[in-house]
């Protein structure tokens, strides 16, 4: 007659496998978790990025092209990096004559409800320049 005998000690019981397996799926679980909003904030970067580059470039033509904005509001559309954006420069008389300020918004779309970018800078009316 044959016995059989379960060796204590030795290997895994069912149970210890499964909390086991538990274990690490709820840590691969949040991993995954963590990659993917990685990979959310990657976009956001990107389009933050491009976004503080449309707003330079417009505050950059304003000072080449040595303009002189009336006091307003002006908006407007942009392309970078493959992607659309809005824009918005908001031109303020400061005290000193010869100066104005430059409010410049860059949005994700047309809807101006959330700003990717926000620069200020100023815009100088140089003497004899005749503007």
């Amino acid at each position: 007659m044959a016995k059989w005998r379960c060796a204590s000690g030795k290997g895994f019981t069912l149970v210890e496998v499964l909390v086991a397996l538990a274990i690490v799926s709820i840590a691969l679980m949040a991993a995954l978790r963590a990659a993917g909003q990685g990979t959310n904030n990657v976009a956001e970067l990107r389009s933050r990025l491009l976004a503080g580059w449309i707003a330079e470039n417009l505050l950059a033509e304003h000072r080449a092209r040595a303009d002189w904005l009336p006091p307003g509001m002006l908006r407007g559309t942009a392309r970078q990096g493959n992607l659309d954006f809005a824009w918005r420069e908001e031109i303020i008389a400061t005290p000193n004559a010869a100066f104005r300020r430059v409010e410049v918004q860059v949005f994700a779309t047309a809807e101006e409800a959330h700003a990717l970018a926000h620069l200020t800078g100023f815009i100088v009316n140089a003497p004899g320049s005749g503007k």
